[in-house]
């Protein structure tokens, strides 16, 4: 059974007095309310339900106690397109319309200033029994917008699209959105809709389209953004200068503004004077790192920014467009961005570091994210074309009784299992699977999927255990915590404290009896657990470089082979990949992982600090020594402090050896189920490991040296013993002659 999480519904606050005392004054402002902490999209003064999506709460307004359709039968109540007045259609301008007689223009004010109204404030009518409240931007969309099916559905998901694009529009901390879509979500046209429904309310301001290349952004315009303007009713539509259907910029001249009564009584044309129109306009530009550079921009459509190829960098034309948007300090246009993502060598790399930079969870002191603008991702079954219910509902599960879809056909499959099956009749085509989850992905790890032919490791099997951890993580099989010295006390027993923002992930914790086995031999403390599993570590020697950009420390717990029935075979149980604020807390860090699991290490020793760390605790019996080498080869630091050089090819190509071959072994799907490591940062980062670059993988690093460290037998050398030659001093003679002669 499929489990929504795509947003939740917070009511709690409509029960306090304070909330109850502004909404029936009306006292709430449009934007960013700090009591709440939430965006408030309601332009009535009131507020309702709060939905959070993604990290960022949105107040609607209150529920009315009229709403459209709550006189239709339950089963009927579904998102119809308002239906405009025959003689309306005829009339192509406000002076045609101030032409008419006045009784024929007084039955239309009624209907023209709901629309009106409709548009500012937003629409609320009954949905299969629930009241559904629309923005102004969706239902500009839904009632007056073409699209190339003709006109577009209603649907749950951009109902979401739309109340989180007007909470950026509303947040004066925000530059707009970074919209992880997926194909035929709808965005293009969306996106037109609204920069055809502000720019036509708006006054001496410009508005922009950029995409992949310079011929889509054209495309765009000429094929989406024209046509919805063309086909707006006159009440809306400012009169354009030049052609009715430009290829390179729409420009408006004379306003659009709220008709009533008495401005449409006269017919005096002086008020909508071409010279004192909007002097607005909508353009596109040629893809390139300086588009818009200098230009001040009301709108910035930003489509397919997922897919721009080298030489052109998305994120060097959002750090140049970003500043089109505001003046100083002060935000005054948004950014509506949104895209599949290539892959990652081909522009997906940039894009995901861009659309990463927009978490609203993670803000800056002035409360803003990284990139300014505000992350949305809508997995596929949100919005798959032919698994939408007539309600606008997505069709998760397969029904046992056919559903009515919203183009009229019944439905007879889930969209899940529909993907499924897709998914399965793919998994033998590495990349033509990878390109599927990008172009339809349910997570944004399957959006941002690799291309299988650059990587060293089997990325089939890396993003099927992907796939398979994203539920069980969330069903516990990984634990978040930091270990503690008991009592305080250093060098006594290790203890695990659970907590939320812990340094260490585990998906194992031994048995009391195994816990804190620590031998001492001479003074020396040594592994008790040797032989059960190992630690690889990444180490650093600096607490803090300048700019805080220093590459983490990383630790890895693998079990080996065994027959105690207590531990897992094979199993990574361990994942550690932190920097803390200073180097001594990390050696710390390892020192008790290693004690608490009884476990030796396997450290690089070309930053020592962490093995000097060992030694002065007496734990110098926990540092293991290479082994690729006889006790006797080692150099005289390698005996003192044990741990493997990272200088070494050979070092370096079986480390990426261990790491292949435990991927093709226990990684991704088998005959009996699926893998058991469940640590999906190190996973993603085998995904991405490059050997020539390898200082920059730290969880591979680490986790490379604990599969070494499992395997060690593997690695060491066999002393070749050296047969020297034995003279048994046999007497050799001559026999030529009647008598022997000896060979001298």
């Amino acid at each position: 059974m499929y489990k929504q999480n795509l947003y939740s519904i917070h009511t709690d606050h409509l029960d306090d007095k304070k909330v109850k005392n502004k909404n029936k004054h009306k006292k709430y402002d449009y934007g960013y309310n700090e009591d709440l902490d939430c965006v408030v999209i309601s332009k009535d003064g009131t507020i309702g339900n709060i939905y959070e999506v993604q990290g960022l709460k949105i107040a609607i307004p209150k529920t009315p106690n009229k709403v459209y359709g709550s006189e239709i039968k339950k089963e009927d109540q579904v998102f119809t397109q308002r239906e405009r007045p025959e003689s309306l259609n005829r009339i192509k301008s406000i002076y045609d319309f101030k032409l008419n007689k006045e009784n024929v223009k007084e039955k239309y004010y009624k209907y023209i200033n709901e629309e009106f109204d409709r548009r500012n404030d937003g629409y609320w009518f009954m949905c299969n029994g629930t009241k559904t409240y629309l923005t102004g931007s969706h239902y500009m969309y839904l009632n007056w917008t073409k699209i190339d099916v003709g006109a577009p559905d209603f649907r749950q998901a951009n109902k979401i699209f739309f109340y989180f694009w007007e909470a950026c529009k509303a947040d004066p901390r925000c530059y707009g959105m970074c919209y992880l879509k997926n194909r035929r979500s709808g965005f293009s046209f969306m996106a037109s809709s609204e920069a055809v429904n502000i720019a036509t309310t708006t006054k001496d301001s410009r508005f922009g389209v950029l995409s992949k290349t310079g011929a889509d952004a054209k495309k765009m315009f000429t094929d989406k953004i024209v046509p919805i303007s063309t086909n707006y009713p006159f009440f809306f539509k400012p009169i354009q200068d030049g052609m009715e259907r430009p290829k390179t910029e729409i420009s408006y001249k004379v306003p659009s503004r709220k008709l009533t009564r008495n401005s449409l009584k006269s017919t005096d044309t002086e008020e909508v004077e071409i010279g004192k129109g909007l002097d607005t306009t909508i353009d596109w530009k040629n893809t390139g790192d300086n588009s818009y550079d200098g230009e001040k921009l009301k709108l910035l459509v930003h489509d397919e920014s997922g897919k721009w190829e080298r030489p052109d960098n998305i994120l060097n034309n959002w750090r140049v467009t970003k500043t089109c948007l505001r003046l100083g300090s002060k935000i005054v246009g948004k950014c509506m961005m949104g895209s599949t993502s290539n892959a990652l060598n081909k522009g997906g790399d940039n894009f995901k570091k861009l659309y990463y930079d927009s978490d609203v969870t993670k803000r800056n002191r002035n409360g803003q994210t990284s990139s300014g603008l505000y992350a949305l991702f809508l997995p596929m079954e949100w919005g798959y074309e032919g698994f939408i219910d007539k309600y606008g509902y997505p069709v998760f599960d397969s029904p046992q009784k056919a559903v009515e879809g919203i183009d009229g056909e019944k439905i007879h499959t889930g969209v899940i299992e529909h993907w499924e099956n897709e998914v399965e009749g793919l998994k033998n085509d590495s990349d033509s699977l990878n390109e599927y989850y990008r172009q339809f992905p349910r997570s944004e790890k399957h959006a941002f999927r690799d291309e299988t032919l650059n990587s060293l490791f089997n990325l089939t099997k890396i993003y099927e255990q992907i796939d398979f951890n994203e539920e069980m993580v969330s069903e516990g099989y990984v634990a978040r915590g930091n270990f503690s010295w008991e009592k305080g006390i250093k060098d006594s027993k290790v203890s695990w404290i659970p907590q939320k923002k812990g340094r260490f992930y585990i998906s194992w914790v031994p048995p009391k009896s195994l816990q804190n086995n620590v031998l001492e031999k001479n003074g020396i403390k040594y592994a008790g657990n040797d032989g059960l599993g190992a630690f690889g570590c990444d180490s650093y020697d600096i607490s803090g470089t300048v700019g805080g950009n220093g590459s983490n420390g990383a630790l890895h717990g693998l079990t080996t082979f065994s027959m105690v029935s207590d531990v897992p075979n094979t199993k990574f149980f361990l994942e550690y990949v932190a920097r803390p604020q200073t180097a001594e807390i990390f050696f710390e860090d390892v020192l008790m992982a290693c004690i608490f699991y009884g476990m030796p290490l396997l450290a690089e020793n070309n930053k020592p600090r962490l093995l000097y760390h060992f030694k002065r605790r007496g734990y110098r019996g926990f540092s293991m020594n290479r082994p690729d080498k006889l006790k006797s080869n080692l150099s005289k630091t390698e005996k003192e402090l044990g741990g493997i050089p990272n200088s070494s090819e050979d070092i370096r190509q079986a480390h990426a050896a261990a790491i292949e071959s435990y991927i093709e072994e226990y990684v991704g799907k088998k005959s009996n189920g699926y893998g058991n490591m469940y640590f999906q940062r190190t996973l993603e980062d085998w995904a991405k490991f490059d050997i020539s670059k390898r200082t920059a993988f730290d969880a591979s690093i680490s986790s490379g040296l604990a599969i070494m460290a499992c395997r060690k037998h593997f690695y060491s050398p066999t002393q070749k013993r050296k047969l020297k030659a034995l003279d048994f001093s046999f007497s050799k003679y001559k026999n030529e002659g009647i008598r022997s002669q000896l060979i001298k």
